[in-house]
């Protein structure tokens, strides 16, 4: 919850306008059954006439009134009205001056008229209708057009409904609406706070967390406490006060009712709390299942040729059905249960109504209640009864949100291994790009044995310096060192003299072109794959970086150039031809140090050969760092670095190293002939 609360600081004035709206709809939810009782008590039970003192009497039953009240009340009746000769054809008596005890003056007065001796014996109520129904049969004896004033009571009565709920129906679309926007706000909000850390994470923590789990918290997760929020801002608010406004009504309305609502607010509480306990376990474990699925799907689409290549789609379809009869049964599970909830609800809802009205009938039976009251009671009964109903789903929906929101602040909360000091240093705008390495070590999290330990030496600016040897002896390991990836356990890491880890990450990105051993191209063009490190580069620039990635000639055959279509992950051009793309990308923005992560192999000799040609040419003046596999990739390299298993066992040209390291010659007698060995000594 806090998690959304800091989110939500920024639209408290969209929130105080959804209360002030949710109080309205209270106040037009509790107010219609009022209407509707007066409407069936008042304006088709009375005829329209709301009060039990007329406004005009004639004169036979005026002294009839008179006679049968005490002194004091006789003084107030006669200060009260006066003879009128001139509106009727009959004398009669109009009422001047409103009298608070009028009422209970004249009820007993005209009641007795009807029950005599008995009417003390006889309930309030039906003295009050005996009393309205004297007051009727006299004014009809003056002609006055009883229907008439009936309608115009119904009337008016209709009217202020239909204005209430009108108001009512504005104030709940402009809730839903608002509610909406904020909760969408908020979503928009927690996905781009997620990206950016996911963005600004090392590797260290990509490792941590799947990239299918990832995807997950960062779409569904945040979709979860978007839906909730939705439900929680409607809810939380509305029906505490809904349920608490129909109680109030229903004490005043007839409080010797009031256990049918207690006995359904039970029943409701039994049915949530066994499905609560029922459903709650499937809930925290939904979202892992759906980690497990997205998982499954990932890796199938990303290894699909692997997986063509060795038959294995029947054992993938098992992993796919597997992880999928799992979500499936789950869900099934849940939906089932919140299914099972609603006819539940509605029958518990029904037999409340069938309690209400039995006990209903009764008391109008005996005259202690109205039937326009009776239907008023039922009405704030169901307000209360879905008010409860809303609270307790929302104590389901919650721990489902709370699940998604962990997962959100497990991301939002993990310290990034990478990070910048606070006064960062500056690289100056001429950077040499000369990279020393000082006796660095680095050990993976976890791993109990470093990956390369006390590796030291030197990359000058218009050198190339590679870096061969075994598989998993480190290379990649040593070159993920320098752009930070990863940072060093041990020693030192120096560009100009400086220590990396006190530049900037942007200012040290900036000076560096990085190859990775697997080109990855994006969805866009070939122009803008080229130009993903800087947009602002001209069409020269990226023509002159094409041109010595030996990507040219492929780019010319294209219809459209540069303006070529690329598919997402470069799944529309070869292996090569995504290889020399994210080798143009490398060098376009001309930077002082270049990275080649193993990412010559790809390339046939003839397209190696004259990208190393043109590498000495066009980076004379950058620092080259190319990792590979193949001897042939790095004879001619200025310093050659032999690592294995993690330890710098060779350094210099090959020559020397074919003189001096075992390691190397041993390479070299495995991937070279002899007269090819004998040509190059």
């Amino acid at each position: 919850m806090s998690l959304v609360l800091n989110y939500l600081r920024n639209s408290w004035r969209a929130l105080l306008f959804v209360v002030i709206l949710l109080l309205v709809k209270v106040f037009a939810d509790l107010t219609l059954p009022l209407y509707m009782a007066s409407m069936v008590n008042v304006g088709i039970q009375q005829g329209g006439m709301d009060s039990a003192v007329p406004e005009v009497l004639s004169a036979p039953l005026y002294e009839t009134v008179i006679a049968r009240l005490e002194a004091e009340e006789r003084r107030v009746v006669l200060g009260a009205y006066t003879l009128d000769t001139t509106t009727y054809e009959q004398p009669t008596y109009r009422l001047t001056e409103e009298q608070p005890d009028l009422e209970t003056i004249f009820v007993p007065a005209l009641a007795s008229i009807t029950f005599g001796a008995q009417a003390d014996t006889i309930q309030e109520s039906m003295q009050r209708q005996a009393a309205l129904q004297q007051i009727r049969a006299d004014l009809e004896s003056l002609g006055v057009d009883l229907n008439q004033m009936q309608m115009r009571f119904l009337q008016e009565t209709g009217v202020r409904m239909i204005g209430i709920s009108a108001l009512g129906v504005v104030a709940s679309i402009a809730v839903a609406f608002f509610a909406s926007r904020i909760a969408a706000s908020l979503g928009k909000r927690l996905r781009s706070d997620v990206f950016r850390k996911v963005v600004s994470f090392g590797q260290q923590e990509m490792d941590s967390f799947s990239t299918a789990s990832l995807v997950t918290r960062s779409t569904n997760d945040i979709q979860q406490i978007q839906q909730s929020f939705v439900m929680i801002l409607r809810v939380v608010i509305f029906a505490p006060l809904m349920a608490m406004g129909g109680l109030f009504r229903v004490l005043t309305t007839n409080s010797s009712m009031s256990w049918t609502i207690g006995v359904a607010i039970l029943a409701i509480s039994t049915v949530v709390m066994t499905m609560f306990i029922l459903a709650m376990p499937r809930f925290r474990k939904l979202q892992i299942l759906i980690d497990s699925v997205n998982r499954v799907v990932r890796e199938t689409l990303t290894g699909l040729q692997v997986i063509r290549a060795f038959n294995a789609e029947a054992h993938e379809r098992r992993r796919f059905a597997e992880a999928n009869d799992h979500l499936t049964a789950t869900t099934l599970f849940v939906n089932r249960a919140m299914s099972a909830m609603m006819p539940l609800m509605m029958l518990i809802m029904n037999l409340t109504t069938v309690l209400i009205v039995w006990r209903g009938a009764i008391n109008i039976q005996v005259g202690t209640m109205q039937t326009g009251d009776m239907m008023a009671f039922i009405q704030y009964a169901m307000l209360i009864i879905m008010s409860f109903l809303m609270i307790t789903m929302l104590t389901i929906m919650l721990p489902r949100a709370a699940v998604s929101a962990t997962r959100i602040r497990e991301i939002l909360d993990t310290d990034v291994s990478i990070v910048e000091p606070e006064n960062t240093v500056l690289l100056p705008e001429e950077t040499a790009g000369e990279i020393v390495f000082n006796h660095v070590g680095f050990t993976y999290p976890g791993a109990e044995t470093p990956a390369i330990s006390d590796i030291s030496f030197r990359a000058q600016p218009g050198k190339i310096t590679a870096i061969i040897g075994s598989t998993g002896s480190g290379k990649s390991t040593l070159v993920n060192l320098i752009p930070r990836f990863y940072d060093v356990t041990e020693g030192s890491i120096e560009i100009d003299g400086t220590d990396i880890r006190s530049v900037a990450l942007a200012d040290l990105r900036k000076q560096i072109g990085y190859v990775p051993q697997q080109g990855r191209l994006f969805s866009g063009t070939v122009r803008s794959n080229i130009a993903f490190g800087n947009e602002e580069l001209s069409i020269e620039a990226i023509e002159q970086a094409a041109d010595t990635a030996q990507a040219k000639d492929f780019i010319d055959d294209k219809v459209d150039r540069f303006q070529s279509t690329i598919a997402q992950g470069g799944a529309n051009v070869s292996g090569g031809q995504r290889q020399r793309l994210s080798i143009a990308r490398a060098l376009a923005a001309k930077p002082k140090l270049v990275l080649f992560d193993d990412s010559l192999s790809a390339l046939d000799y003839r397209t190696e050969f004259a990208l190393r040609s043109r590498l000495k040419h066009d980076l004379a003046d950058s620092t080259v760092i190319i990792v590979a596999q193949r001897i042939s990739s790095i004879l001619h390299a200025d310093t050659i670095l032999v690592l294995d298993e993690g330890q710098l066992v060779g350094m210099g040209t090959h020559q020397r190293l074919m003189r001096d390291c075992t390691v190397y010659r041993q390479i070299a007698q495995s991937q070279l002939s002899p007269e090819e060995i004998a040509q190059y000594e």
